[in-house]
């Protein structure tokens, strides 16, 4: 196949599979945090003024439709960053053709997802609300929160999908930029349509979609000017169903990991729906400074998929296992530190939600971050070794991984929620984590054999300095 024989005018790109994994990890890493930083920044503004200015049952109100837009809109970013999988393994292999003619086809099959996606959650938000026994004195604020965001699902598609073409040639400074000015946007508008012009909870919605569009825009722009080697060629945008194929295989996978994970979440929500919008109000505060600090986790994910499918694609399989040394270093230091922060801060990292009144939600928010926390050394495992072997290019058994996640979350509100109450509710994700991490560590080493196994490989020779 024809290849592009230079890399000039391609933007910041990153070749993966030549240095030191510590170094290389790190420098894709800290730019991915700082960007998921500035998208959690602004998720908790909208949570901290809605939670202060539109009241508790508001913030409950939002809170409750967390799980079904994680199911619905982590599916999005789980196929997204399937479909990034052959891009970054064609680029490690320098097969630049082929690569954009994966590109193409993402586009064609994500067209089809979000028509498809939008028309149906938007149909039936009410009843999925319902079904969820969504508490009535909050039924309202989560409806008209989340049937815009489900009609927002187009601008989800728009950035993962770009961005993350983008990272799989190993530029993740780029996709920063684009979320700083996405949440530069959504503060702005959250401020503007909340404060200014009393929208209430539709504004936070609106806020989120109007910033999730420019920052796909930009993506777009981005890609166009400044990544040459990512232009699609007029004939390369012919249609072949193995591409298809292909992105199919990587892609829903991922993204049923994503929504499989959630259902677990779904079935919590709901059992805590049952405790009252107090309890939902809790959940809603400590989740959101929870996703805060777990960024780092989903910084290390998403660099472990581009460091594996890069190195992969270029057949150096001995550099696997020192990227997932290097990357589970890197997060078991963390979890130490935010332990130490949430057991002396989370209280007041929650106060930052609902008033420093609300005694009951602010001790109930802080039991939940102080519990997630001690388990943050799994989650570390969960993110790394999990996108490993998607990077590697087994979408479809890191699926199981999520299953079990889904296990863990609903024994916890099945069996411990009716038991101990709120109590239950924080021990579901770490549970979780612990019973993922019991298959990944096993489905690491084999699809590693089996990979050193395809290319007639020996992993049991040393590994080169």
């Amino acid at each position: 196949m024809k290849k592009t024989h230079s890399l000039a005018s391609s933007g910041a790109v990153k070749d993966l599979t030549v240095g030191e994994p510590m170094g290389l990890i790190l420098g894709f890493a800290l730019p991915l945090f700082g960007g998921m930083l500035f998208q959690q920044f602004y998720s908790l503004v909208d949570t901290l003024i809605v939670g202060r200015f539109l009241g508790v049952k508001a913030l409950a109100g939002v809170g409750d439709t967390g799980a079904i837009t994680f199911m619905i809109i982590g599916f999005c970013m789980g196929v997204c960053n399937g479909f990034a999988i052959p891009i970054s393994q064609r680029f490690g292999a320098k097969d630049y053709t082929d690569m954009r003619k994966f590109l193409a086809h993402s586009i064609y099959v994500c067209v089809v997802m979000t028509v498809v996606m939008t028309f149906f959650c938007s149909v039936f938000c009410r009843q999925i609300l319902t079904a969820m026994n969504t508490p009535d004195d909050i039924f309202d604020y989560a409806y008209q929160y989340l049937i815009i965001i489900f009609l927002g699902i187009p601008t989800n598609f728009l950035y993962n999908l770009f961005s993350g073409a983008i990272r799989a040639l190993g530029d993740s400074k780029a996709p920063v930029l684009f979320l700083v000015v996405s949440s530069v946007i959504n503060i702005a508008l959250d401020l503007l349509l909340i404060l200014v012009i009393p929208m209430g909870v539709s504004g936070a919605a609106v806020a989120t979609v109007i910033s999730q569009a420019a920052s796909g825009l930009l993506a777009v722009v981005y890609m166009i000017r400044k990544v040459e080697v990512l232009r699609i060629r007029k004939e390369e945008w012919e249609f072949r169903s193995y591409y298809v194929k292909v992105l199919l295989a990587m892609g829903v996978p991922m993204g049923l990991q994503y929504s499989i994970t959630a259902i677990g979440s779904v079935v919590l929500t709901t059992a805590v729906n049952g405790l009252g919008s107090a309890y939902v109000a809790a959940q809603t505060a400590a989740g959101r400074v929870g996703n805060f600090f777990c960024t780092p986790f989903d910084a290390l994910g998403s660099t472990m998929a581009t460091y594996g499918g890069q190195n992969v694609g270029a057949k150096k399989l001995e550099r696997l296992n020192k990227g997932l040394r290097s990357a589970s270093m890197v997060g078991v230091i963390y979890s130490v530190i935010a332990l130490a922060v949430m057991i002396f801060f989370g209280r007041s990292l929650a106060a930052l939600f609902v008033s420093g009144a609300e005694n009951e939600i602010l001790d109930s928010a802080r039991l939940f971050l102080v519990i997630n926390a001690a388990f943050y050394v799994p989650l570390t495992f969960v993110n790394v070794v999990r996108f490993m072997i998607q990077g590697m290019g087994y979408s479809a058994l890191a699926v199981l991984s999520g299953v079990f996640e889904m296990i863990g979350r609903m024994a916890a509100a099945i069996f411990l929620i009716p038991v101990i109450g709120y109590t239950g509710a924080c021990f579901a994700s770490p549970i979780a984590w612990i019973l993922a991490d019991a298959f990944l560590f096993p489905a690491y080493f084999h699809v590693r054999k089996r990979t050193y196994q395809l290319y007639h490989m020996d992993p049991a020779e040393p590994e080169p300095e």
